[in-house]
Formats: C-alpha cells, sequence, structure tokens
C-alpha cells in the first residue's frame, strides 16, 4: 500500500489525522489528505468505508473528535495562509466557500427550479451578481432554464441532481463537495453531468471532493484519487495512474 501522498500544487484543503464518527461510533481512524487549488479529487472505497462521513466531517455534519481541517484563506495564498476550519459551525464554513452537494440532491420539491436557486444564495447580497450567476448557470443546464417556474419535485432525477448542483455553485464556492451525483442517473446523463462537471472545474476554478461510486468515470474526470478503507486512506495517486494499474482496478475498483 502507499503512503497518502501530499498534492504538489498549493493545498485549497489540507486534512491531517481526522477523526470522526457518530456518537460513540468511530467511522474515520486517521483520515490525512490534501486537495489541489483548482483540482478534482476523487475518494473512492465500498460502501462502508466513510467516504460520505468525510464529507459531513469537512464541513461540521458530524463531528470530528480528533485532527486538523485546514482551509487557505484566498485563491494563490497556498499553505502559509491556511486557518482551522474543525469545529466551526456549517454555515459559517459554507461563508468561506465550501459548497455541499449531499447524496439524495437534497433539493426542496416543493419550490421550482428558480426558488430553489435562489435559495442557494441566501448568504449573498449583491442581487446583481446573483442575478448574472444565475443566467450563466442556465447556460450549463439549459434544461433548468425550461423548468424555472416547475416545482423541483416534478423534475426528473437528473434534472434534481442538475438543480443541486446549479443550488451549490450559487454561493459562488472555491471548494463544492459532491457526494455520488451519478446516483441513480442513466448512463447518458451521468456523462453530461460530468461533462459540465469538468467544465466548471476548468473554466471557474472550482475544486471538487468527488465521492462516487462509479470509479470509472470518477478516475476519468479527476487529477488526484484516494482510497480509503474502514476510515483509512490506503492508496494515493495520480487519477491517471491508478486507472492504468490493472492491480489496483481488480483489487480495489472492481472492474
Amino acid at each position: 500500500m502507499n503512503a497518502p501522498a501530499v498534492a504538489a500544487a498549493p493545498p485549497l484543503l489540507d486534512v491531517r489525522d481526522l477523526h470522526a464518527g457518530y456518537g460513540a461510533t468511530r467511522v474515520l481512524h486517521g483520515l490525512t489528505f490534501s486537495i489541489a487549488e483548482g483540482s478534482i479529487t476523487t475518494l473512492l472505497g465500498a460502501n462502508g468505508a466513510g467516504k460520505t462521513t468525510t464529507l459531513r466531517a469537512l464541513c461540521s455534519m458530524v463531528s470530528a473528535s480528533q485532527g486538523e481541517i485546514r482551509l487557505a484563506q484566498g485563491a494563490g495564498n497556498g499553505a502559509a495562509a491556511m486557518r482551522r476550519i474543525d469545529g466551526m459551525a456549517t454555515e459559517d464554513i459554507v461563508r468561506l466557500g465550501v459548497a455541499h452537494v449531499p447524496d439524495g440532491r437534497g433539493t426542496f420539491t416543493h419550490l421550482t427550479t428558480e426558488e430553489n436557486l435562489v435559495l442557494g444564495a441566501y448568504l449573498r447580497r449583491d442581487r446583481a451578481a446573483v442575478a448574472a450567476d444565475m443566467e450563466r448557470i442556465y447556460g450549463y443546464f439549459p434544461r433548468l432554464r425550461e423548468r424555472r417556474a416547475q416545482p423541483a419535485g416534478l423534475l426528473s432525477g437528473g434534472e434534481q441532481q442538475m438543480l443541486a448542483v446549479s443550488r451549490a455553485l450559487m454561493l459562488r464556492p472555491r471548494l463544492m463537495l459532491l457526494d455520488e451525483p451519478s446516483f441513480g442517473l442513466a448512463p447518458l446523463i451521468v456523462q453530461e453531468l460530468f461533462s459540465i462537471l469538468r467544465t466548471i472545474n476548468r473554466q471557474e476554478r472550482v475544486s471538487m471532493l468527488l465521492v462516487e461510486q462509479n470509479a470509472a468515470m470518477a478516475l476519468e474526470l479527476a487529477d488526484q484519487a484516494w482510497l480509503i478503507e474502514t476510515g483509512r486512506v490506503v492508496l494515493a495517486g495520480a487519477a491517471a495512474d491508478i486507472r492504468r494499474d490493472d492491480a489496483v482496478r481488480r483489487a480495489y475498483l472492481g472492474y
């Protein structure tokens, strides 16, 4: 097994010896990794390995009993300007530019598509910029524009997932935490969604931490990959290298 590697580019997020869980149940046992600014990192592992708990711990949705989570204070400042966010309230972490797209999409089904997007910008006061961002997001997801007045509960599964991503983008995040965005979607919809995520990453430099059971697509999208087992990082490296390694694919990724 390889030791966890530190990303070569300046880190946006740095996690050291993270332990977390639910009540007396420990799920993460000393997780250590970094996410480079402007990168896409995928977190892979079997069900129950601790992937979703990792995302929740990063935004204080579960309590961390030990370890440090540090976030760069501004783009391009690197490790010298990191600040600790473990122990902060979830809303304060969101204000620092960390957006969470949970599994199950989490859209407000009784609100319209546009109302969901407006809700995504609830921490912002720059109304003109919010309106401009909404138009930009409709450019990424034209079907959401067509359904802007439709209740979110009447959207297809793929459209609801696009709405969940779009609502997170309305925060103007620096880091997006994406939990199983392909779950329950048709393959063509998944390809479309992942293509848009790549475009957002490249054009807007939004960093992403992606939890995804579709390992092949996740490794195709990501720059870096981390494999966890029972709450520990057991393998780390460039996504392209892991994708090409037959032994790793057979042993860990199941394809």
